[in-house]
């Protein structure tokens, strides 16, 4: 261990590794973000809570398993001579949930009934809203694991880069719930985005790799058009 701390690659795979992980939970955070709002604030800061710990546990477990984890990759079905892995599977199941919630959370804000209550009650949604995030970070934390083997091979500099990247996940995912719930546009914008990350899950699941690095752009891109656009409804209202 003590000679692992005082290696230069150990370091710079642990910071590497960290930023990947960082990267790869931007998805994680902002359907958590989302999904959370439909319930009030004392429950929505639980179930955030949870999530986020149901996903450093599951991407824990997952590094433990690698030996498991590695056969997740050998094919076990095979449709007009394409074959698929339970990883694929696992994928495709997750981009067409992801796209269908999405797309309901869409029509919901949408076609919403301005005196219907806005926010989820009770036991009953708390537990829906966990269900919905325990299918996510499944599916996420596989995606996240796969990916990173590979880049250490060391797995106590896997462990510490997932769980530095699930801490910062939970620093921010507070302030991006609340400002996703107090910005009914910006939730739109949120909600296209995990549209966009189910198909791209898909296309995976299909051996069509989609480059993430098009789709943060796109995020990164939007999430600063909108900003601009809040700048500009906030001096109008000043100038009104």
């Amino acid at each position: 261990m003590i000679q692992l701390l005082l290696s230069p690659e150990a370091w710079a795979a642990l910071l590497t590794l960290t930023a990947l992980e960082i990267v790869l939970g931007i998805d994680n955070v902002i359907f958590i973000s989302v999904i959370v709002s439909r319930i009030q604030e004392p429950l929505a800061r639980r179930a955030r809570q949870i999530g986020l710990a149901l996903a450093l546990l599951f991407r824990i477990l997952l590094l433990s398993l690698l030996v498991w984890l590695i056969g997740l990759t050998e094919a076990v079905l095979t449709v007009r001579d394409v074959a698929f892995s339970w990883r694929d599977i696992i994928l495709i199941g997750g981009g067409l949930f992801l796209i269908a919630k999405a797309t309901h959370e869409i029509h919901g804000e949408v076609e919403s009934d301005e005196e219907a209550p806005a926010k989820g009650r009770g036991a009953s949604a708390f537990v829906w809203v966990i269900a919905q995030i325990v299918v996510i970070d499944v599916v996420f934390s596989l995606d996240s694991i796969i990916t990173a083997i590979g880049m250490a091979q060391d797995l106590a500099i896997m462990i510490a880069a997932v769980v530095i990247a699930c801490i910062i996940m939970y620093a921010s995912s507070g302030p991006i719930a609340r400002f996703v719930a107090n910005h009914p546009t910006t939730k739109m914008l949120a909600l296209a985005f995990l549209v966009l990350i189910g198909v791209a899950l898909v296309a995976d699941g299909f051996h069509f790799h989609i480059p993430r690095g098009y789709i943060y752009f796109a995020i990164a891109f939007s999430a600063a058009v909108e900003f601009f656009n809040m700048l500009a409804r906030r001096n109008r209202r000043a100038g009104g």
